[in-house]
């Protein structure tokens, strides 16, 4: 995807790249003399890597929604060979926000299973933005139960702000579903690998997630929950600051997941993030997952079936603090 894509949409911090890609627009335009170009190129790319060397967490959940990131559909153009797509949960319905599907990635044969936000307005309204149903979690068990019986590795692409929380959803068993998800997969006898590589949204996310090696893209996030969701709950409203300061506390960036244990890797984006060279993402998460897959494959099922029990267990551990005499408060105003 050329750089230039990515200028319909800016983020507030990229300001700065907005005015060099209009200069280096016009220089080309002009005809300017390779040395200039080559000068303002440079300049561009230093401040690119400068720009998202240390994101904040608030930036790095923007970048993370930022509307050109690829999603699981473009991942498997550009990985994934022979794809043949699985639909329907043989209950209810399809649902485009999971899709689920064989495919082939590198040397293996693999079931993949992610979530799909939409790009155009149609595609998201379609996909709810991501935010998966009921069915949509019971087709993605469904195919890895299909994936177990023939011993094929799953592959899972982990990308949604959360499960769809109203109410026809609920009446369908939304917690149920993703609950069964998180039982059936701890115990499925093939190797599971999951990369999050946009939104890692709570239990939305979680119920594709129970695998034996999680990996992040460096500009993703995963958490219990959004930066929104936590400052309206701690403070009754979801502002800028209040957002930010969730963002800092919930420590939902891939740094903050590999440091406390939850994964396994962080896996680099080119500078500028994922939707300025998308290519060269899919080549990162092409050798992962093969790498991944590889390691595994040859685990007896017995010994894989307790490996990721044992991984889970882990993250429980927990460390009893007095609590406040005061109740959290609001940060100050600027």
């Amino acid at each position: 995807m050329p750089a230039t894509m990515s200028t319909f949409y800016q983020l507030e911090f990229e300001k700065p790249i907005v005015e060099l890609d209009r200069k280096i627009a016009d220089a080309e335009a002009s005809g300017s003399v390779n040395g200039e170009l080559s000068s303002l190129r440079e300049q561009r790319s230093k401040l690119l890597k400068e720009l998202y060397t240390d994101l904040s967490p608030w930036n790095t959940v923007r970048v993370a929604r930022h509307p050109n990131r690829p999603q699981t559909r473009d991942y498997l153009k550009m990985l994934g060979r022979d794809f043949t797509e699985l639909s329907g949960d043989r209950r209810y319905g399809d649902d485009p926000a999971i899709v689920t599907g064989f495919a082939r990635i590198g040397e293996f044969k693999v079931l993949v299973v992610g979530h799909q936000k939409g790009k155009s307005t149609q595609e998201k309204l379609d996909c709810h933005f991501g935010c998966a149903h009921p069915e949509g979690y019971r087709k993605a068990l469904a195919k890895m139960k299909l994936a177990e019986k023939f011993g094929v590795p799953i592959v899972t692409f982990v990308d949604t702000p959360g499960a769809y929380p109203g109410l026809e959803a609920e009446k369908r068993g939304q917690a149920e579903a993703i609950a069964v998800n998180l039982r059936e997969m701890s115990v499925i006898k093939v190797p599971i690998v999951s990369l999050v590589i946009g939104e890692g949204g709570s239990g939305g996310a979680l119920g594709i997630a129970v695998a034996d090696r999680v990996a992040m893209l460096a500009n993703a996030w995963y958490s219990v929950i959004s930066p929104e969701g936590c400052a309206a709950i701690l403070w009754k409203q979801a502002n800028e600051r209040n957002n930010s300061a969730a963002a800092d506390a919930l420590h939902l960036t891939a740094r903050d997941n590999l440091k406390l244990g939850i994964i396994e890797e962080v896996l680099p984006e080119p500078a500028g993030g994922a939707h300025r060279d998308p290519a060269q993402t899919a080549a990162t998460i092409e050798r992962w997952v093969v790498d991944s897959v590889r390691a595994l494959k040859d685990v007896p099922p017995e010994t894989l079936v307790q490996r990721r029990f044992e991984r889970f267990r882990k993250l429980g551990r927990y460390q009893e603090v007095q609590a406040p005499e005061t109740p959290v408060q609001a940060p100050e105003p600027a």
